[in-house]
């Protein structure tokens, strides 16, 4: 949630709520939004609606990228770097080539898996600090953000066996038993600029964000490699 500062001086700021802004849109300090006022009836206050944002960046300067989102521990495991397997039972990636880009949001809860992943990681010689500083965000990163891009690998099924064995296990940050089917692997990852709001949703979204956010080098377009004949 956040406030708008809107009238006179003499104006108290509006609350408003994330789930107020259009889907996938984020807002950051000092945009210009327009919204309507509608008053909660069980608290009987008053809270900002309908918000549209007034956006002064022209589309050069967005880029609208394919999002997906992650609970805690896992999304700052893999925003980190520990974690380079991401599995699941669906087909969520199925559909999208090795090379493909996305952002990855982090969701409002935490993944309950009875901290299971700490055993996995301990098998792997890390020590407690170690493992809290993988499975924490940086400053200024936290929920409900997208705070990371991330390049996919080949996605592929695997068995219960193949699931179980440590290097894999290692590399998904949980037990065989508890892995998907279908593993994704992730060839690299960098961190934002800074974390971006973004209201997330189950599957594979698209949002656009300022290009400014985005690491260098990952927007680049590779140049094609042509062979000379004389």
């Amino acid at each position: 949630f956040g406030f708008i500062r809107y009238g006179d001086s003499g104006t108290t700021d509006m609350f408003f709520h994330f789930n107020e802004l259009p889907y996938g849109a984020e807002v950051d300090r000092g945009d210009e939004v327009t919204f309507s006022i509608a008053t909660d009836r069980r608290k009987g206050k008053d809270a900002a609606t309908n918000i549209q944002i007034s956006d002064s960046r022209s589309d050069e300067d967005l880029v609208e990228m394919r999002v997906f989102s992650m609970n805690l521990p896992f999304a700052a495991l893999l925003s980190n770097g520990y974690k380079t397997l991401e599995t699941r039972n669906g087909t969520m990636f199925t559909p999208y080539p090795e090379g493909t880009k996305m952002l990855l949001h982090v969701g409002q809860r935490m993944y309950p898996d009875g901290d299971r992943h700490i055993e996995v990681m301990k098998s792997g010689g890390l020590n407690d600090d170690e493992i809290m500083n993988l499975k924490s965000l940086p400053p200024g990163f936290s929920k409900g953000m997208a705070v990371a891009i991330v390049e996919l690998g080949k996605t592929f099924e695997t068995t219960l066996e193949q699931r179980s064995e440590p290097d894999f296990q290692r590399a998904v940050a949980a037990f065989g038993s508890d892995s998907g089917m279908r593993a994704t692997e992730i060839r690299r990852v960098e961190y934002l600029k800074r974390g971006v709001k973004v209201s997330g949703r189950g599957g594979v979204f698209k949002a656009k964000v300022d290009k400014n956010v985005i690491p260098d080098g990952w927007l680049d377009t590779p140049q094609k490699v042509y062979s000379v004949t004389v």
